[in-house]
């Protein structure tokens, strides 16, 4: 039973590894064993990070910016030019924008739909030979990219190029995971509800805080993030590909019209 969830070997890809879930999942693949490579523009930041959590396992910080091709290229090349094969990609930097609709900005689009969906298409395309150098039948490649339940359910907040996104991240998801499946990749979502980050910093500790508004009364800890994704990567998700998982304290399964 031990060994379905055993990741220790694989090599892992985290983009928006320096904070927030991406240092979660990061933290998590490092102690479970993998070899984690992160990235996040903020180089002083990203290598602070890779120190904190060398003291785990073998992280190696590479600064770049997802939010365009050539940011992305140069990245993969590098990863690829140290590993022969990439076993995990997980597409996790993001970004968001807020403003009342009649106010909202072009740029607000284009910035959040540039890195939410497109940097993770083609962060897939460039790393394509790599994820399929190490999958097998039973032990596939695994992507997983980091959705939101704003993209399932109404958000109750004016960011509507991020809800837009990542519903979109959850369509690609499904349509990447079948042209991908018979190459022994699998790809999967999880949409995360509230976890601590800088993105959702202002709405946890706003008075009255949001976890009481959560059904399971708390917001998402590091545990949930790197067990959920611990899952999906080892030989206990091996026959999950195309779906999204909701990972929110029930917060899409209580979503509704309040009559009352």
């Amino acid at each position: 039973m031990k060994s379905l969830f055993d990741v220790a070997g694989k090599v892992a890809v985290v983009t928006g590894g320096s904070r927030g879930i991406g240092e979660m999942i990061a933290t998590g693949l490092l102690q479970a064993g993998a070899k984690v490579y992160i990235t996040a523009r903020n180089e002083t930041q990203l290598n602070e990070t890779a120190e904190r959590l060398s003291q785990y396992g073998d992280c190696v910080a590479i600064a770049s910016d997802v939010s365009t091709i050539e940011g992305i290229t140069e990245f993969a090349q590098k990863v690829c030019s140290l590993e022969t094969s990439v076993d995990i990609l997980i597409n996790n930097a993001g970004a968001a924008w807020g403003a009342e609709i009649d106010d909202f900005p072009e740029v607000g689009f284009d910035k959040v739909l540039d890195l939410n969906v497109k940097s993770i298409f083609f962060l897939i395309q460039k790393f394509h030979g790599h994820l399929k150098n190490g999958a097998s039948q039973l032990d596939p490649a695994r992507v997983i990219n980091i959705g939101s339940i704003n993209g399932i359910t109404h958000p109750k907040l004016n960011n509507y190029s991020y809800s837009a996104s990542k519903a979109a991240v959850h369509q690609m998801t499904r349509h990447l995971a079948a042209d991908m499946a018979d190459e022994w990749i699998n790809v999967n979502a999880i949409a995360p509800g509230y976890f601590l980050s800088k993105m959702t910093a202002h709405l946890i500790e706003q008075e009255g805080g949001i976890a009481s508004k959560i059904p399971a009364k708390r917001v998402g800890t590091y545990e949930d993030a790197a067990g959920t994704v611990i899952y999906l990567c080892s030989r206990a998700g091996a026959y999950v590909t195309g779906h999204t998982l909701t990972l929110d304290g029930g917060m899409v399964a209580s979503a509704g019209v309040e009559l009352t």
